[in-house]
């Protein structure tokens, strides 16, 4: 088969977020397709990468809705298992005036958390260039089975690994359990995406410098990227550290989605100028196209569907 740009294993599942009030004064939810590495996938899909995505939904009309939208989108659903006996997860996503979030998740189980190894489609795996994963996956022992057996794979093919932790704290039995999952996730991958909030949970440094120093020590990645929100971003890369502020958007209404697409466009440079002998100028480029990505996705509801445009995010990137 044809090489894949990005193959992606993980969570995809419904995101009910706030739309409106009801004439009886009770929010009103849409089911927006969601799931952190489909987001990622969706987002790479629009920039003209090719993607496939692994992983598990329920035999329901929730199943079938999140199977159209990955099609719709252009990504490769071979990968797809439905579950017939497990409903598929659904997250209810309150948003906050500032435009962040709470999740409240429908998941025990999920059919995403079901995902065995016997079910795994290795041959995308065999055959990407990027292999992308989640800590969502690593939240029940069949699923968190199924993903480091695709890291083994994907990484003996020569794929470069990619991790995102995104971290949700509800979905773990433990903190601690979460980061005894999350360190082997990092262990495994040559490209780390983390949060602040995520930084400082894990290592227990408000310094970023110092907090991405304790991870380089215990993992070292090859590039580090720190998403800061409003604040904007930073990149790690050898004895490299570049900084590029956010793009501040009076119309954001939500941040569903933003690290996701900030995640993707990463991917994305690095897919066109590989991930050897990065420059500071490379580093920049490539954290104010994202940035600007992230900061338009954050103008609308959802993220999978409605992910902004290589033209929009350029005319951003150069306002």
């Amino acid at each position: 088969m044809e090489k894949v740009d990005v193959v992606a294993l993980g969570e995809l599942l419904i995101d009910f977020t706030e739309n409106g009030i009801s004439a009886q004064g009770n929010p009103i939810m849409e089911a927006n397709p969601g799931g952190a590495v489909c987001n990622v996938l969706s987002m790479l899909s629009g920039l003209s990468k090719s993607t496939a995505y692994i992983g598990k939904v329920g035999k329901d009309i929730f199943g079938k809705q999140l199977t159209e939208a990955i099609r719709s989108v252009g990504i490769d659903d071979s990968g797809l298992v439905v579950d017939d006996n497990v409903n598929t997860t659904l997250a209810f996503v309150h948003t906050y005036e500032d435009g962040d979030r709470d999740f409240s998740f429908y998941r025990n189980p999920g059919a995403d958390m079901m995902l065995t190894v016997d079910e795994l489609n290795l041959d995308l795996v065999r055959n990407c260039r990027i292999f992308h994963y989640g800590s969502l996956s690593m939240t029940s022992k069949c699923c968190e089975e199924a993903t480091f057996k695709a890291i083994e794979v994907a990484k003996k093919s020569g794929a470069i690994i990619s991790f995102d932790p995104n971290l949700r704290e509800p979905l773990w039995d433990s903190l601690d359990h979460a980061k005894e999952e999350i360190s082997k996730g990092m262990k495994q991958c040559d490209i780390l995406k983390i949060s602040d909030n995520e930084i400082i949970w894990f290592t227990g440094k408000d310094d970023f410098d110092e907090g991405v120093e304790e991870l380089r020590k215990q993992f070292n990645p090859k590039l580090i990227t720190v998403t800061m929100g409003k604040d904007g971003s930073r990149a790690y890369y050898g004895d490299k550290i570049v900084s590029v502020p956010g793009f501040v958007n009076k119309n954001t209404i939500e941040t569903t989605g933003a690290g996701d697409t900030f995640g993707a466009c990463v991917l994305n440079y690095i897919l066109e100028q590989g991930l050897d002998g990065l420059t500071e100028d490379d580093l920049k480029k490539m954290l104010t196209f994202a940035n600007a990505a992230a900061s338009i996705i954050t103008t609308r509801k959802g993220a999978l569907k409605v992910m902004p445009t290589k033209e929009e995010i350029e005319k951003l990137a150069c306002s």
